[in-house]
């Protein structure tokens, strides 16, 4: 049995102007920890045995954490397109539009349609790649969406945009 996975789908590159500004600020604070970890780590080294070392074990494996991230920021950031323009067409979903949804119970939930580097379930922020943004997208107000989700279809009614 193979560990092999398939690569992931491309994500979009597509960002708000906030949502790079908070990726650049996070690239700027990562550097300065991993300078504090390489500390931590060497006067962890330097306490002798490192087998059975904890603090050692534990910087080594916070800084490859740290190096993940600091090479995954350094890739995307130079790809990503900022989208800082309203459409045209306000009455029509696109990137960056605050969409209010009714459900079937009359329940109504508002989402966000964010790049994929910014969504947040608590802010209601959704990525422009999730199933329910692409649902949504180029719809109208007053449209009717169905969704395939794992439950069953869902059906929501677009009751307001914003931009």
């Amino acid at each position: 049995m193979s560990r092999y996975r398939p690569p992931a789908p491309k994500k979009s590159p597509y960002i708000t102007p906030a949502g790079k500004r908070a990726l650049q600020d996070e690239q700027k604070a990562i550097w300065l920890r991993r300078r504090e970890v390489v500390a931590a780590l060497s006067a962890a080294a330097a306490e002798g045995d490192r087998s059975e070392n904890a603090e050692y074990i534990y910087r080594k494996k916070e800084l490859r954490e740290i190096d993940r991230r600091i090479r995954y920021l350094q890739k995307r950031l130079p790809e990503l397109q900022v989208v800082e323009h309203k459409p045209a067409n306000r009455e029509q979903v696109f990137f960056g539009a605050t969409v209010q949804l009714m459900d079937e119970d009359e329940t109504l939930v508002t989402y966000r349609i964010v790049g994929p580097d910014e969504f947040d379930r608590e802010a209601h922020y959704i990525s422009v790649d999730s199933p329910l943004a692409r649902s949504l997208l180029k719809r109208e107000l007053g449209d009717e969406v169905e969704v395939d989700v794992p439950s069953g279809l869902q059906r929501y009614y677009i009751a307001d945009i914003e931009y």
